[in-house]
């Protein structure tokens, strides 16, 4: 049996539309993409072999529109939408309507995203399962003076969270009982308007965790497997920004239990294509993990896994989509050298991470994967998400994979930007990072470590007569002013 599909809209933009037009282009699968006005100079705008103007507007008059998208579809004769993440990735209305349309979506059903895309609906199918779970409050009951009550029962510190939400929207630490009434007050505020929907669960907040996820793969012939681990502790403002694979937390007996628990839940909930499920390590307690959720998508940070299991994980998707029984055995997978991916953002992490806008004069040219969605010249706008581009790179251990990061770092510069470059090469460089102790509030603890160095006059005269000299004679300089410049690979003023 071979792929069914002869075209796939990619309902999405930047560089995970380029990424699935790759794998589209190697199967020999027609692919549309989609692009706004604004974006009509960026690279993934004709990256397919059809392209469609979405027009202008609000993202629910563009990437939102989901009858637009539909339509282009038809009018195409579109078979696939690859949703990519983000956007319509995880809407079962969607699912349903392009379903409905006699189009495949290429995800999971609208069932599995509805259970497990609300935090509390899933956490009592984990229940019933018997996932292991924070210890926490999951009830429909969201009376302001039993959620008080729940969080003493738990004991301080607990966590609020919405219940609907995500990316740390409408989530709130409270360390002691009298700041209970007004954190809840504010996550529901935000929850409300975030997601449209106020309800919360309580949860005990694990003071020293560890973010860890498996990457999981089913097919439509009860096939449910696992591609390893993820380690994603690194995070600013609950956004990851350094993932890797594999972790240093996990030794085998470990990462074989997190591994048989994932496939559990996928086997439970008769789940369809890739996703992930995501578990809170507690640094506290040797070998304790629990569920956090499942993100029903493709993850951002699919690439690390690409790269220490050898497998492509979109045309994965797409076979499984078409109906294809999965390639490869769980026992023949296995995780080989170690891989790092660093998210490149148009963000200054110096100011409160406050976003950066303007144009990029050069990218940069790197031997590592660069999944960027820009190239010399765009602009970035205040539109879309800050994140510019994902370096991922690869090598035989982490201290390896650690020092061609920093390598690739300085060879991508993003001129014209302030970007977060310089603070990842800070955490790449921290002891602590090194060393394999990360936590998700790593960047919170060690703030004042990863602030940068203040040079001495003598150090910054230094630095410049150093780029501007590099291997090039005075008398090139003299002849060619420019060529000086030209060298100043990752140096900014």
């Amino acid at each position: 049996m071979t792929i069914q599909f002869k075209k796939i809209l990619i309902a999405n933009r930047g560089e995970i539309a380029i990424r699935v037009v790759k794998t589209c282009r190697e199967l020999g699968i027609s692919c549309v993409t989609l692009y706004t006005d604004e974006e009509k100079d960026l690279p993934h705008s004709m990256a397919g072999d059809q392209f469609v103007c979405l027009g202008s507007g609000a993202l629910k008059d563009t990437y939102l529109n989901q009858d637009l998208i539909i339509k282009i579809c038809k009018d195409l004769g579109v078979d696939a939408i690859h949703p990519g993440y983000g956007f319509l990735s995880e809407n079962a209305g969607f699912c349903t309507k392009v379903t409905k349309a006699g189009i495949k979506f290429i995800g999971p059903s609208p069932e599995s995203m509805i259970l497990m895309g609300d935090k509390t609906g899933s956490k009592r199918k984990m229940e019933e399962v018997g996932i292991p779970l924070i210890p926490g409050y999951h009830g429909d009951n969201q009376d302001p003076s039993l959620l008080k009550k729940e969080a003493s029962k738990i004991g301080y510190p607990v966590l609020i969270k919405a219940s609907a939400g995500g990316g740390g929207k409408g989530m709130r630490i409270v360390e002691q009982d009298k700041d209970f009434d007004e954190s809840l007050d504010a996550a529901k505020r935000e929850a409300k308007n975030a997601f449209g929907d106020d309800r919360v669960l309580i949860e005990k907040y694990i003071k020293n965790p560890r973010h860890i996820e498996i990457q999981v793969m089913s097919d439509q012939h009860g096939n449910h497997t696992h591609l390893f681990e993820r380690e994603c502790s690194i995070q600013r403002r609950h956004q990851k920004i350094v993932e890797e694979s594999p972790s240093v937390a996990l030794d085998e007996k470990l990462r074989k239990r997190m591994t048989e628990v994932a496939t559990t839940i996928t086997k439970a909930i008769d789940y369809e294509g890739a996703g992930t499920i995501e578990f809170i390590l507690d640094g506290d307690i040797p070998g304790a993990f629990y569920f956090l959720e499942m993100n029903t998508r493709l993850q951002v940070e699919h690439p690390v896994t690409e790269m220490v299991t050898g497998l492509d994980l979109v045309k994965l998707q797409i076979e499984v989509a078409s109906g294809l029984k999965l390639s490869y055995s769980q026992e023949s997978l296995v995780q080989r050298g170690h891989s790092i991916e660093l998210r490149i953002y148009a963000e200054d992490p110096d100011n409160n991470f406050l976003p950066s806008i303007g144009k990029i004069f050069t990218v940069g040219k790197t031997q590592a994967r660069l999944d960027t969605g820009y190239q010399d010249g765009n602009s970035v706008t205040i539109s879309f998400d800050p994140m510019l581009a994902k370096l991922v790179v690869y090598a035989s251990d982490r201290a390896g994979a650690i020092k061609a990061a920093l390598s690739a770092l300085k060879e991508v510069p993003f001129l014209g930007l302030t970007t977060n470059r310089d603070y990842l090469s800070r955490i790449l460089t921290h002891k602590k990072f090194i060393e394999g102790e990360t936590f998700t509030h790593f960047v919170q603890t060690y703030k004042d470590d990863l602030q940068p160095k203040k040079l001495n006059q003598e150090e910054l005269s230094l630095a410049v007569a150093a780029h501007l000299l590099g291997n090039t004679s005075t008398s090139q300089i003299s002849q060619n002013i420019e060529s000086a410049w030209d060298r100043l690979v990752g140096f900014r003023l």
